[in-house]
């Protein structure tokens, strides 16, 4: 069995008769008149929804009876009476309508421009962040910098250890070591490292005790003293220059050779 939307739908349909036509006349709002023939209307006293159907029967030229379960017709007093009772119904319900419909556009502008302001305000916390991080990073590197800067020793020209000589970067390191001269036994053994590119250094040893470990920085030099004897070994020969008791030795290999358990002692310089 059709539903009420559904007959007067298929009424108007037959007629010939558009919703905007039926809108102009009889002054239901649209969204209104789509609820009545899809049955959606809620959210409307059930008073207000037989007076739209009344309305709309009566234009279609329908009698309400036919629609609407258990309708009464008012009693009529004059013609003049009955026109101003259903001009009055007709302006009370269209007033009604009107005002619910305005009630819900209120309620979804109102959500709209809710969800507008919480995106604007995400974007701009998400900027605020993202500029905090950037100006913790760029003060993270000035102060890496400066530490850099600070720890960085300058090159002593008293120091004979840090003499570079720059004719042994331009020789041919040799496939062979060369003995160095044997360290004068009154004074120890000192051994100076300068580095001219990152070596890394697994251990150095002075006497038996290990000293140092680590990575020797391009333009550092570090010098280091031993009773009897010193054990080191190098991740890149061929980028450092060493000397022994002020003596500079020749590279002990080539640059990216590692060169392992390297022994100073009283008789000379020698690896294992």
């Amino acid at each position: 069995m059709e539903s009420t939307g559904a007959r007067l739908k298929k009424i108007r349909l037959e007629k010939g008769i558009s919703l905007e036509e039926v809108q102009k006349k009889t002054r239901i709002h649209l969204d209104i008149l789509k609820a009545i023939e899809e049955d959606s209307l809620i959210n409307i006293s059930p008073v207000y929804t037989k007076g739209f159907l009344k309305i709309y029967c009566r234009f279609l030229g329908e009698d309400p009876k036919d629609f609407i379960p258990n309708y009464k017709e008012p009693q009529r007093v004059t013609a003049y009476a009955d026109s101003a009772v259903k001009k009055s119904e007709q302006t009370s319900f269209l007033k009604i309508a009107s005002d619910k419909l305005a009630s819900l556009k209120i309620k979804q502008i109102k959500k709209v421009i809710t969800f507008f302001l919480a995106g604007i305000l995400l974007i701009g916390l998400f900027n605020l962040g993202k500029a905090i991080s950037l100006g913790v990073r760029n003060r993270t590197a000035n102060k890496e910098k400066q530490t850099k800067a600070q720890t960085v020793k300058p090159v002593s020209k008293e120091n004979p250890t840090q003499k570079v000589n720059a004719a042994a970067e331009k020789i041919t390191p040799p496939a062979q070591t060369e003995p160095a001269p044997k360290a004068e036994s009154e004074s120890g053994i000192r051994l100076g490292i300068i580095a001219r590119e990152n070596c890394y250094i697994p251990y150095l040893k002075t006497d038996g005790k290990n000293v140092f470990q680590g990575v020797l920085k391009k333009g550092r030099s570090e010098v280091w003293q031993a009773k009897n004897k010193i054990e080191f070994s190098l991740g890149n020969a061929g980028v450092v220059d060493l000397e022994v008791n002020g003596r500079q030795i020749l590279p002990l290999g080539r640059k990216g050779q590692a060169v392992k358990n390297i022994v100073i002692d009283k008789e000379g310089l020698k690896t294992k």
